[in-house]
């Protein structure tokens, strides 16, 4: 008995010794996905068991009654068994498709992420990067990017697409806008809408731009979460979520001075102090307790979309501000229509004191007459 105890306090240590390396391993990246039966598993994981196995083997076959040495062939006959499962080949399991979902999204295409489309996006990426246009001296600029990042629901591509009209037909971003955006039928046209491409765009916009007298436009749609995260899907592509301090490191970064930031999702309040400043106008489609409206499958543009940019922006005033507290009404009206039981989204907005001079500028060049 006194032999057995020891053993198994052996087999404590060896055993906490081994949890703490294979931790530390699985830190550093020495394991590799799937490599089971590569030497660091058999290193940090099989020797301490089958050192524990041995050593009670030993310790029942060495005491010389006919129990104990049965007690012995069954644990070497156990650690056989064992042995042979882990050298079975490793298969995961997936979840397959649901045709209810397919059939739903009637005759969407969907992406296959195949060699050709992961190889065509930084062409793609540097294309459309370079298609854009310097600054031009003495003239108030104003440079656009819209990010919609969903694809699982095309409202959100089209509401990037209507955007990036209405800035290139009223704001003169025709050659200084790009749109990032995650759907089956852009793959082709426009690049993926992901952090890093979002990043790269703002580096670029801040290279050509002067800095000091241009503005830079950004518009994101998608699907919010209170904690302030961005949905993003592009399955079977992996997209991290975008968040409103990440967004921040990335214009600070670049060093852009004057910002215009729209945000179009659920929640979206929440992005409101993180991204105001002296030098930005912040917009929202809710405040940071409630939902937007109009996201659905069935949707063409959420509400916030069609009420700021379809209706006010595209044909009634030049004012990002203007535009935005009539927005407000309609949609209230509009959402209490369509039978919204969750409260009235309540869409916000945070102007910086300084950047509202540099929109009158803006607002003055283009002119107040209304382009139909």
């Amino acid at each position: 008995m006194h032999l057995f105890c020891l053993a198994s306090a052996q087999q404590l240590v060896l055993n906490l010794v081994s949890g703490l390396a294979t931790a530390l391993a699985v830190r550093l990246g020495v394991f590799e996905e799937q490599a089971h039966l590569g030497w660091n598993f058999v290193l940090f994981v099989w020797t301490p068991a089958i050192w524990g196995v041995l050593a009670l083997a030993r310790l029942f076959g060495g005491s010389g009654t006919l129990r104990a040495r049965v007690a012995a062939a069954a644990c070497l006959a156990g650690s056989a068994a064992l042995i042979l499962g882990l050298l079975q080949p490793y298969q995961a399991w997936y979840p397959r498709h649901d045709e209810d979902d397919e059939a739903e999204a009637g005759s969407r295409p969907r992406f296959e992420l195949t060699q050709e489309a992961t190889e065509a996006q930084p062409r793609l990426l540097a294309a459309r990067l370079g298609e854009l246009k310097p600054q031009r001296r003495g003239v108030v600029d104003l440079y656009a990017i819209t990010f919609a990042p969903y694809a699982d629901q095309d409202v959100f591509m089209r509401e990037s697409n209507m955007v990036a009209g209405v800035m290139a037909d009223r704001f003169d971003t025709r050659g200084r806008t790009i749109q990032l955006v995650n759907n089956a039928g852009t793959v082709g046209q426009w690049p993926w809408a992901t952090p890093l491409n979002l990043r790269r765009a703002v580096q670029r916009a801040a290279k050509l731009m002067d800095r000091d007298e241009d503005i830079l436009f950004l518009h994101l749609t998608s699907h919010g979460a209170r904690s302030g995260h961005l949905a993003a899907e592009f399955g079977p592509l992996s997209v991290e979520q975008l968040t409103p301090r990440e967004l921040k490191a990335m214009l600070d970064e670049a060093g852009i001075r004057w910002r215009v930031i729209s945000i179009s999702a659920c929640f979206s309040g929440s992005w409101l102090a993180p991204l105001s400043g002296d030098g930005t106008l912040v917009m929202t489609a809710a405040d940071a307790d409630h939902t937007s409206y109009g996201c659905g499958r069935l949707s063409d543009l959420t509400f916030f979309g069609r009420a700021m940019y379809d209706e006010q922006l595209r044909t009634q005033t030049l004012s990002f501000e203007q535009a935005h507290a009539a927005a407000r009404a309609v949609i209230k009206q509009r959402e209490e229509e369509a039978g919204k039981d969750d409260g009235y989204s309540n869409p916000q907005i945070s102007m910086g004191s300084s950047i509202r001079g540099r929109l009158d500028a803006l607002q003055a060049r283009l002119g107040t007459t209304v382009r139909r």
